[in-house]
């Protein structure tokens, strides 16, 4: 990663916070589910923010980057990592405009879609293979996540979340002393690369090395590091459920308080912001600290696992 780290990480959070019954007829959720949802998967309430476009939640999670306003001259590309593919006329893409809101017209800016919501763990670790390239050691890449839940596409998604529209902003640069990237690992599985469309064999495959799967990602981040995994402090997951990473703590044999899942009944599952938006929970309370390793963890539909290991 050529000495790349997080510069300063924010996220945004809608003040509208609705329950599992608000949002269930837009997700095609019956009072089973909705059971099911809360009981089983560790599911309660979800952000949303009605009134906002793409590019406003892209924005505010920006503007609540304290030290960007003195460095827009220094960012050189800006990232939008998404889970979705972006549609419409490229001059009014909610990218470009957020790009324009933020005094940022200078900066290069492109989407990162290809591992769905590991996409933004995949637009980091592409910010520092960027930043160095460059000749320049000032230079920021500023990497933007989260998107709107429209019914029609949440519907699609996994049955076991709730989207939520929290979003966040990151900037990346090459004299970070806050947190230095160690290790990045990821792993993409084809054979899940439909999900929509998968018999119910598939499904039941996927969902048996789901796993297994996150535990080997781990476990390769750790390798690369040369570090185990008594040396991590705390893992800042996507929260997509709760029992998942229950079960990954059963299969690690770790405590569940080393997985940050506090976030997971308040906020659902927001594409690729999720680690972001949890990190600024564990440094707010505290969870981590100086020369501690923790790790971000993204699972995209497709199939695609990633791992970010950072040393805070």
């Amino acid at each position: 990663m050529s000495g790349a780290g997080l510069v300063e990480v924010a996220g945004y959070l809608p003040e509208a916070s609705l329950s599992l019954e608000d949002v269930a007829e837009p997700l095609g959720l019956n009072a089973r589910e909705v059971r099911r949802y809360r009981r089983f998967f560790g599911l309660d309430r979800v952000r949303w923010d009605p009134d906002a476009r793409q590019a406003d939640l892209l924005t505010a999670a920006a503007r609540q980057l304290a030290t960007l306003p003195d460095n827009r001259h220094r960012v050189r590309y800006v990232l939008h990592a998404r889970t979705l593919e972006p549609t419409g006329p490229y001059s009014s893409a909610p990218l470009l405009e957020t790009v324009r809101n933020l005094g940022l017209g200078h900066a290069q800016a492109f989407t990162v879609s290809q591992h769905a919501c590991a996409s933004g763990l995949l637009a980091v670790h592409l910010a520092g293979s960027l930043l160095a390239e460059l000749d320049d050691p000032d230079a920021l890449v500023l990497v933007l996540a989260g998107e709107k839940t429209y019914p029609h596409v949440a519907r699609y998604m996994p049955a076991v979340m709730v989207m939520g529209e929290s979003s966040s902003a990151c900037l990346v640069g090459t004299r970070s002393r806050r947190d230095t990237v160690v290790a990045y690992q990821t792993a993409t599985y084809g054979e899940y690369s439909e999900m929509t469309v998968l018999s119910a064999e598939s499904v039941a495959a996927f969902e048996k090395s789901y796993v297994p799967s996150l535990a080997d990602l781990i476990a390769a981040a750790l390798a690369e590091a040369g570090i185990g995994l008594e040396d991590l402090r705390l893992i800042l997951p996507h929260n997509v459920n709760r029992y998942s990473w229950t079960m990954l703590c059963k299969l690690l044999d770790i405590p569940t308080e080393r997985v940050l899942l506090e976030n997971i009944p308040v906020t659902g599952h927001c594409f690729c912001a999720d680690p972001f938006i949890n990190y600024r929970s564990a440094v707010e309370s505290e969870l981590i600290r100086p020369g501690d390793h923790y790790l971000m963890v993204s699972a995209g539909v497709g199939a695609t696992f990633s791992a970010l290991l950072v040393q805070h």
